[in-house]
């Protein structure tokens, strides 16, 4: 398993957590929007509320969809913008108070940035008042094995 992460402090945390659980991860400090492996590296890549900090989320799920191999899975967990009618505003102008003061962007539309990165969408599952959403995606196969 190999486990990326842009801030020194978080990838002190999990190595102490891989430490403390015997968990055998590769970390390293990388910028999802640049990442350094080759092309068609993983069979899966995952997520956990990425998408809401990167500067340039559909550069970076580009990113996730060249070093994914053909046919691969793509699963995230992520928070987004609320389809509700009357929180989605709120969101919209809550949004860059939140954040200026915790970095994430509250109203992200990640599931339509997946699609512009060329990544096909399998299911999404609303969590928690639709704000945080399971992604399904894959790559698409290798042409030349269809």
């Amino acid at each position: 398993m190999t486990a990326i992460d842009l801030s020194d402090k978080m990838l002190a945390r999990a190595r102490e957590k891989a430490a403390k659980r015997n968990v055998k991860v590769h970390l390293q400090q990388m910028d999802v929007q640049n990442l350094q492996f080759d092309d068609n590296t993983f069979d899966t890549v995952t997520s956990n509320c990425v998408f809401c900090s990167v500067p340039d989320p559909v550069r970076g799920l580009r990113e996730v969809e060249r070093v994914c191999k053909p046919g691969g899975k793509v699963v995230m967990l992520e928070h987004v913008l609320s389809a509700n009618r009357i929180l989605a505003p709120l969101m919209n102008l809550a949004n860059p108070v939140v954040a200026r003061m915790m970095g994430p962007n509250i109203n992200r539309r990640t599931v339509e940035n997946v699609v512009k990165s060329g990544l096909v969408v399998e299911q999404v599952t609303d969590l928690e008042l639709g704000i945080f959403k399971l992604i399904e995606a894959r790559k698409k196969p290798d042409e030349k094995q269809t």
